[in-house]
């Protein structure tokens, strides 16, 4: 019997099997096209996504150092600050803290190593990431402007000093989706001692749909929070408490189109359903080989917790995650005093485990489609500040002149790139500003930063937003 071809279009494309086969063909990423970033008021999810353009990065793990690591003690030796160590600096200071402010040079106390076969000066402080410097790209002429920490953080999370803007992480969610359907897209590991300063802005989803929002684990058990059903309610009683509650929620959301924040709860609910199994297992490292253990410094009482971390952002990316975030203490890095006890401290807790998870990537093959960010929101003043004993001796904010590495994901490998003046206190060449940094981060995972957007309000935001960035391509491969 003949058909026409509305009909054979109709039984074969958007009949149940048709429509079986092309979810299956989306999930599993073989469908012939690339699907397209989600750019307008349509549903919202968390598939696999293909970007625009092949992009050599496919995830992401974020070491946020929040406070500002001292640029000159760690990657950006100044000999002369040493030379005119507690001499009148010749120049202007912007101060943070005018209280507190001092004109005095501080020299480092600290000396600088050449390291791998680049020759990369880095921090005797650092003799982990002297092991990989060759794997790494050095920026030593970050600059946001942007001097306070809320504000510099936002600036180097979400674009701009404001709140309410969506974090790269939500970005990389929104554009890729993620690889597993078992996991978030988005991982925020904390510390310890809880939630870091300023909280869930570093995790916001802003104005994007709360599905693209990043989900926080915990450094002790429960992980997650809410994830176990109790007792009474485990297994077949929780399974069919879930199919009765998708059959409402999916009644509602036919009545509510268009509701983004009803889709991503109905999806959270059904996550979470599937975490109960899938995050225990990743975040359970029990099973890694003692030689990992070690690498990572979990068997040492210093570095056990930020090591643990990095080897569960690992096994998270391994799995599927899309963007791993992990944040230190509080504002741990902002010594505007004590540095000269406290900076060791910290280095000594994440040094190691930060190259290791380095490392780790590489030798599994995973580093080139992943990349590895350590920086904070800002760095740190060449004056003294808190000048009542060495003891107390701190550094006030510099917004206008710091370092950050990359490893990974497209980026040079043993590549120092960018000055600040002798001083170490402006950028001066090769600038990178924090949406020059965005700009070029989205370039690598296959999206041009001024196409990728979300329309609010008749308005196309992106991450950013019309501040003339530019892809820095002298930092990529």
């Amino acid at each position: 019997m003949l058909c026409s071809r509305r009909h054979f279009l109709h039984t074969g494309s958007f009949g149940l099997s048709g429509l079986a086969l092309a979810s299956l063909l989306r999930d599993e990423r073989l469908l012939a096209a690339p699907v397209k970033p989600l750019l307008g008021a349509e549903g919202f999810d968390l598939k696999p996504k293909l970007a625009p353009t092949p992009g050599k990065a496919k995830a992401m793990i974020s070491l946020f150092m929040m406070g500002g690591p001292s640029q000159m003690d760690l990657f950006d030796p100044k000999p002369m600050l040493s030379k005119y160590h507690g001499e009148k600096f010749p120049g202007e200071v912007i101060y943070d803290n005018v209280a507190e402010a001092s004109s005095k040079v501080f020299g480092s106390p600290w000396s600088f190593v050449k390291s791998g076969k680049c020759g990369m000066e880095l921090s005797e402080l650092l003799p982990g990431l002297q092991q990989v410097a060759d794997e790494i790209t050095l920026i030593r002429s970050m600059k946001s402007g942007v001097s306070n920490h809320l504000q510099g953080m936002l600036a180097m999370q979400t674009g701009k000093g404001t709140v309410g803007r969506p974090t790269v992480g939500s970005w990389v969610a929104y554009a890729l989706g993620s690889e597993t359907q078992n996991l978030p897209a988005y991982v925020v590991l904390a510390h310890p001692s809880g939630l870091p300063t300023f909280q869930h802005q570093h995790w916001t989803n802003g104005w994007l749909p709360s599905a693209y929002q990043g989900t926080l684990v915990r450094a002790t058990e429960p992980y997650i929070l809410n994830l176990d059903p109790p007792a009474a309610l485990a297994g077949r009683a929780q399974s069919r408490q879930m199919d009765l509650l998708r059959g409402l929620n999916e009644g509602h959301a036919a009545e509510h189109p268009g509701e983004h924040d009803l889709q991503a709860r109905i999806a959270s609910y059904e996550l979470a359903g599937r975490m109960q199994v899938a995050a225990k297992e990743a975040l359970d490292i029990s099973g890694e080989p003692k030689h990992i253990l070690s690498l990572y410094g979990v068997d040492n009482p210093t570095t056990a917790d930020y090591g643990r971390r990095c080897l569960i952002a690992r096994r998270l990316i391994e799995r599927g995650v899309r963007y791993v975030q992990v944040l230190n203490s509080r504002q741990s890095w902002d010594h505007h005093s004590s540095l000269l006890k406290s900076l060791p401290e910290r280095c000594a807790e994440s040094d190691r485990p930060s190259a290791a998870l380095v490392l780790d990537l590489k030798q599994r093959g995973l580093l080139d489609t992943t990349i590895v960010h350590w920086g904070g929101e800002m760095g740190r003043l060449p004056v003294l500040q808190n000048d009542a004993g060495r003891e107390k001796w701190g550094r006030d904010h510099n917004t206008h002149g710091f370092s950050q590495w990359i490893a990974g994901g497209g980026f040079k490998a043993g590549l120092v790139f960018g000055e600040t003046d002798e001083w170490g206190h402006h950028a001066v060449k090769d600038v990178v500003n924090h949406y020059d940094w965005h700009a070029t981060l989205l370039h690598c995972f296959g999206f041009d930063h001024t196409k990728l957007g979300f329309v609010r309000n008749a308005t196309n935001l992106t991450l950013t937003d019309a501040q003339n960035a530019r892809i820095v391509r002298e930092l990529l491969a």
